[in-house]
């Protein structure tokens, strides 16, 4: 086989694989992440299998025509939410099918998403913590609560951000956040203050609820990819078990 055609091969699973990672650590469920990939393969007049993991990706690139396969592998970045690189990425990849697109306008425009800008720190801050304080409010709470709320929210938020900069295990962030929500919100029950403190101290937490790995758990569960619906669920799980442990530590030391 010419090593022209080898190199061709070569160079789209890279992108296969980096389109591939992004979905996964963008929050995307395993279907999209199949369906995205072998489309782009199928572009080129490649098939492609992939094995998608919690912490690798696996590919396989079949050129049918010559009968050469080629196998890589890539280890994904930890897992969060960022819905403008998956919707940009599925407009990325039917404008390869439409308009056949070379792998450096492919390069080019992965680049250009990765380097998108992020809401400045304080505003996702403020923004989280107002929709904390709103969930209080439609649980009932008064404004006493929605303050004790809103600062909790804001400072449990901000305590998470610092302990991912020191590179903490994620779990741990996690009950470092809620503790330190429910430490704030949890004062308001132990002083008796505000008519109903409880709805504060409740919803403290509701920005660290996993939606995202319950949601995609139940996704692929549906699909059929038991392993990885299972690990979601059980990522889900330890995310639950660190918040429900942060609230237990909160009632203990204010025997509430």
């Amino acid at each position: 086989m010419e090593n022209a055609k080898i190199k061709r091969i070569q160079d789209l699973s890279k992108i296969l694989l980096e389109v591939g990672a992004l979905l996964m650590a963008s929050g995307a469920n395993s279907s999209r992440i199949r369906i995205t990939t072998l489309r782009i393969a199928g572009a080129y007049g490649y098939s492609a299998e992939l094995l998608i993991t919690h912490r690798a990706l696996m590919l396989t690139v079949f050129d049918e025509e010559s009968d050469y396969f080629y196998s890589s592998l890539k280890r994904t970045s930890p897992h969060g939410a960022n819905f403008k690189m998956v919707s940009g990425i599925s407009r990325m990849s039917w404008r390869i099918v439409e308009e056949a697109w070379d792998f450096q306008k492919v390069w080019d425009e992965i680049e250009r998403l990765k380097s998108l800008p992020h809401y400045p720190r304080y505003v996702i801050l403020l923004t989280v913590a107002l929709a904390g304080a709103s969930f209080c409010r439609l649980f009932g709470g008064g404004p006493i609560e929605m303050l004790f709320c809103y600062v909790a929210t804001f400072s449990g938020l901000f305590i998470r951000q610092e302990a991912i900069k020191k590179s903490f295990n994620p779990y741990l962030c996690i009950f470092f956040a809620a503790f330190t929500s429910c430490l704030i919100a949890g004062s308001a029950v132990k002083f008796h203050l505000g008519t109903t403190p409880e709805h504060a101290f409740a919803t403290s937490v509701l920005y660290l609820i996993p939606g995202i790995p319950l949601i995609n758990s139940l996704s692929d569960l549906l699909d059929g990819n038991i392993m990885n619906g299972l690990v979601r669920g059980m990522n889900g799980l330890m995310i639950s078990f660190s918040i429900a442990l942060g609230m237990l530590c909160t009632i203990l030391i204010y025997n509430i």
